[in-house]
């Protein structure tokens, strides 16, 4: 329930206040990606899945939407996968799904003869993106880890 939660939070501030803040460069973290990172790190790597995947729809389906419904349904699953099995310890975790998600994206998005991929975003946007999620990611995952640790606890 808590990993739930901690994905509609994020959403609804990546799509709330993240997005509408201009960053240097134009780009912005993924607040939705280190949550399910987090989640599944806790959870695991079945879990983690299912969460990225369920995650994944509500940024496919959630407005601004210029993408095909499913894309990041895929790779939050696939994210939420790699960041359940922790392989290197949490934050090698966390550096490898933060570098393979928008890599992972922009591959999908190639696949599928998507016109917004392209060199000049691969060298530009993806870099900063990766960047800014890196950043913010301590904060993201100490919160979605600690509520589930505090819900534990109790």
């Amino acid at each position: 329930m808590i990993g739930w939660l901690s994905v509609v939070v994020a959403l609804l501030t990546q799509v709330m206040l993240v997005n509408r803040v201009p960053l240097p460069a134009g780009g912005a973290p993924d607040l939705v990606l280190l949550a399910v990172i987090g989640a599944a790190l806790t959870r695991g790597p079945s879990s983690g899945a299912v969460l990225g995947f369920f995650a994944g729809l509500l940024v496919d389906v959630m407005p601004p939407s210029a993408h095909l419904v499913g894309q990041y349904a895929f790779v939050y699953a696939l994210v939420g996968y790699v960041a359940g099995r922790g392989l290197g310890g949490p934050v090698t975790t966390v550096v490898l799904c933060v570098l393979l998600a928008p890599l992972v994206a922009a591959a999908v998005g190639a696949l599928m003869s998507d016109p917004r991929v392209t060199m000049p975003m691969l060298t530009g946007q993806v870099p900063v993106t990766i960047v800014y999620t890196l950043l913010v990611s301590p904060i993201v995952i100490w919160l979605t880890t600690r509520s589930r640790q505090a819900r534990f606890s109790t």
